[in-house]
């Protein structure tokens, strides 16, 4: 497989679990302003600053928009094109990816793509969004999933495939850690969390919404909401498909069908990272992520995502003789990654 085909579609799936990814973040916290009695500067600041610094663009942010309202972050995180991670650079730039590989993806997969970026620059889409943001959201993330279920039951399992689930994998594994973290002031800097109060609660509670974890958190534990409880569902579950951990699985079982080397083995950084990383969630207890802190546990996290996807595109898709076509490639790859190690909540 040709190295700019592999790029296209593993940004292309990508941007389309990220679109879904904001999406629910912004209608879960649009919903808990219902909850809050006083909506003075200080409680809108502490309530949405949170939210960009998850997506770790709060200095375009702050560029961008002097205050924090919840109108500038919805339109910043929604409809705002120079942010490269709202929902509309999203679709678009999955559109574009799967523009460049028409001839990689089905033609069901290549009208919905477009079915859903042309919703996004439509008439319709700025009237749903003024009279129900909840229904807009709802249209948003149900084209994610129709996506995801088109591509899982149409694409052929083959090397294209796999770079499509890395790319999903990749990229939930990075977003669940991301509104995970969105919490993390409420806690003790190390040590196990106290008994939240109901305002944390709240918080929490919005936390599993916004990874569509609430009916299964539940099922497991119950309706009583517990950080720690919640921390380890979204990290470590092996159940679940949006933890972190469930992701980590899929992703290295992913890089090694690329490779075709089996567990136990690696052919290339990547693998071995991934599989590191992979073994580390899976012999880890929520005592051990609360012990180090769990801002300074996801800090690390993300930090080892990150290095997975560079490790990726240095084995697969920057080659070592490169052309001008190559450096051009890595140009677009440099400007489409925007998650750095450095780019989670300080």
């Amino acid at each position: 497989m040709l190295s700019r085909v592999a790029n296209s579609l593993y940004w292309m799936s990508r941007y389309i679990e990220r679109a879904e990814s904001i999406a629910r973040l912004v209608d879960v916290n649009l919903q808990m302003l219902l909850d809050f009695r006083n909506l003075d500067d200080a409680t809108l600041n502490a309530h949405w600053m949170p939210v960009v610094q998850s997506s770790g663009d709060e200095e375009l942010f702050r560029k961008l928009y002097p205050r924090t309202t919840g109108q500038n972050v919805t339109e910043f995180m929604v409809f705002n094109p120079a942010n490269n991670n709202s929902i509309v650079s999203s679709i678009g730039q999955a559109r574009e990816n799967a523009r460049m590989v028409r001839d990689q993806i089905t033609t069901e997969l290549w009208e919905e793509i477009n079915r859903l970026y042309l919703f996004l620059h439509s008439p319709r889409a700025t009237k749903l969004w003024r009279e129900s943001p909840s229904d807009f959201f709802q249209t948003i993330r149900n084209g994610s999933l129709l996506l995801q279920g088109l591509t899982d039951a149409t694409i052929v399992r083959n090397e294209g495939w796999f770079f499509i689930q890395c790319g999903r994998y990749l990229e939930r594994a990075d977003k669940t850690s991301r509104i995970l973290d969105v919490r993390h002031a409420s806690l003790p800097a190390h040590g196990a969390p106290a008994d939240p109060s109901q305002a944390d609660a709240l918080g929490w509670s919005a936390v599993l919404r916004s990874c569509s974890a609430w009916d299964a958190y539940k099922a497991l534990n119950g309706a009583e909401i517990q950080p720690a409880l919640v921390a380890e569902f979204l990290l470590l579950s092996d159940d679940f498909p949006r933890s972190v951990r469930f992701a980590v699985r899929h992703l290295n079982t992913a890089l090694r069908r690329i490779s075709g080397v089996h567990e136990g083995r690696f052919s290339n950084e990547g693998e071995k990272l991934a599989g590191r990383l992979l073994a580390e969630l899976q012999f880890s207890t929520a005592e051990d992520i609360f012990e180090i802190g769990l801002h300074n546990y996801i800090d690390v996290l993300q930090g080892k995502l990150n290095a997975i996807g560079e490790a990726l595109f240095q084995a697969y898709i920057f080659q070592p003789f490169q052309t001008p076509d190559d450096n051009e490639l890595r140009q677009q790859e440099e400007q489409q990654q925007q998650a750095g190690p450095q780019a989670g909540l300080r």
